[in-house]
């Protein structure tokens, strides 16, 4: 138990919330072991039902006891552990690749943001030629023939004029260049706690999934049993019947009660095959392949110590769930956008082009040999866009987007709040379940073990031992369930607290 929460921990801990300074902890987990309650495992109906004591993982010591009877042989599969699980989605769930690969788009962004203010360097050359009439700046026209070349650091110099190509070029809004990093900085910020929900997100779905195929290995063994149990009622009454000492009847409703328990052994497979799949979804691997819970039994899991106030359970989700990061984030974006707006009418906008190279021309054809060509331009100049409606319908928008932002914040806090709440209170309702549905099996196992002695002993009806088997069967899937509804609602806690808070 301690070796799965030191991975649970690692998982959650190395690269999940260690950018979560200031807003988030690293978790510090630890599973609280409770008494695992007991798993019926039934064999013949002339031996005792045996209890055994379960855990969640294999690491944690099974009590010493008699080994309850093989149901069907052992399947064949690959195995894994719910700690593995966890560790293959978190390395390779595509989702999760697809956040962090937006981490590293919003990074290249504020890397560009915070070049504006470099030049753009450009090198070339051009040629021009022309013949026949042409317009002096004086107004004159008259005939020429002329030619001219340019390279070096910029691009198409003709005539008097810079080059169209500065060599050294910048051109960039004072506002951008002043606010842009700002902006991107939060928005990168906000990326890397967005990939942090997504990978929370994928813990929880994971260890659900798991936990689901856990379940559907455990109803499929306990279809088996009862599809054994069935069989050799079917097999009991027919020997009564054959020798007149029970009904055909009796024989025929033992039948009818085997084939719908085949039946139940053929979905429990499918429900396998089915949670297999979905698992193998989320780490990514060949759905084909058939992955196999090494736990063999199930037993309630205890991840967060759920005994605090509800206020405080509460408090400790809004400290430490990234959402709430994320969306202060895209809060301080927003405002720092309307910021920008509000300074771009005061803000010039700036080009900057230098060229240098060798130049020469002339005459027809006659070329002087090239000589050095220095131009440099400095250009600043303000636009209020659309008579300055364009600058008020700018600054509305911002002012919206920061409004938006903050309301998205606000939801945020309310959704965390009911997730708390609701984890807390399955955690706490399906608590007291378990000891009912506990106390359900035990009934149904003594039921039956007396309704199979009075058989052996012809003091009693087969109907009697079926209907028995019937409550042993439901007490038992029931109790499955109420184990696994508690141990994903434990899951479901731990993540609605941002995977910080533990029971010890």
């Amino acid at each position: 138990m301690n070796s799965l929460l030191r991975q649970l921990r690692f998982v959650t801990g190395c690269g999940l919330l260690a950018i979560m300074s200031g807003c988030a902890t690293s978790p510090t987990a630890e599973v609280r072991q409770i008494r695992p309650l007991p798993v019926v495992a039934i064999g013949s109906p002339d031996a005792a039902p045996q209890i055994e004591q379960v855990a969640f993982t294999a690491e944690v010591t099974i009590p010493s006891g008699p080994e309850p009877k093989e149901a069907s042989p052992a399947p064949t599969g690959y195995a894994i552990d719910l700690a593995s699980a966890l560790q293959l989605a978190v390395g390779q769930n595509p989702s999760l690749a697809f956040a962090r690969e937006r981490i590293n788009e919003a990074h290249a962004q504020h890397a560009r943001a915070e070049a504006l203010w470099l030049p753009s360097i450009r090198a070339g050359g051009n040629w021009n030629k022309h013949e026949g009439r042409i317009q002096d700046v004086a107004g004159n026209v008259f005939n020429t023939s002329r030619g001219s070349f340019f390279g070096g650091l910029g691009a198409n110099a003709v005539g008097a004029g810079s080059p169209t190509v500065p060599g050294v070029f910048a051109s960039f809004h004072l506002a951008d260049a002043i606010h842009q990093p700002t902006i991107t900085g939060h928005a990168a910020v906000s990326r890397q706690y967005s990939a942090t929900v997504a990978e929370q997100d994928l813990l929880l779905q994971t260890a659900t999934t798991y936990l689901d195929l856990l379940r559907a290995n455990q109803e499929l063994a306990i279809a088996h049993d009862i599809q054994q149990l069935a069989q050799k009622m079917a097999d009991l009454t027919k020997a009564y019947a054959d020798t007149g000492q029970g009904l055909a009847a009796d024989h025929d409703r033992a039948r009818t009660e085997l084939a719908v328990r085949r039946n139940e052994v053929l979905r429990a497979e499918e429900g396998v095959q089915v949670a297999s799949a979905g698992l193998a979804q989320l780490l990514h691997i060949d759905p084909s392949i058939e992955l196999l819970p090494t736990e063999t039994t199930v037993a309630p899991l205890s991840l967060t110590d759920a005994s605090g106030s509800l206020s405080e359970l509460v408090a400790t989700g809004l400290s430490h769930r990234a959402e709430i990061c994320e969306q202060r984030q895209l809060v301080a974006e927003a405002c720092a956008r309307l910021k920008r707006e509000k300074h771009a009418p005061l803000l010039p906008s700036v080009l900057l082009g230098v060229s240098y190279g060798g130049f020469g021309g002339g005459l027809g054809d006659n070329f002087q040999s090239p000589k050095d060509r220095l131009d440099a331009d400095a250009i600043a100049f303000w636009e209020i866009r659309n008579l300055g409606l364009g600058e008020k319908a700018a600054r509305d928008e911002a002012k919206s987007r920061v409004n938006q932002a903050r309301w998205r914040e606000i939801a945020t806090l309310d959704r965390i709040a009911r997730e708390v709440v609701e984890a807390h209170t399955r955690v706490a309702a399906r608590q007291q379940q378990l000891a009912v549905a506990e106390e359900g099996v035990q009934s149904a196992t003594s039921s039956f073990e007396r309704n199979s002695e009075r058989i052996r002993n012809a003091q009693g009806l087969p109907l009697e031992t079926l209907q028995s088997l019937q409550a042993l069967a439901q007490a038992r899937r029931e109790y499955l369930r109420t184990i696994n509804d508690y141990n994903v609602a434990q899951f479901q806690l731990q993540h609605a607290l941002g995977w910080s808070n533990s029971g010890s």
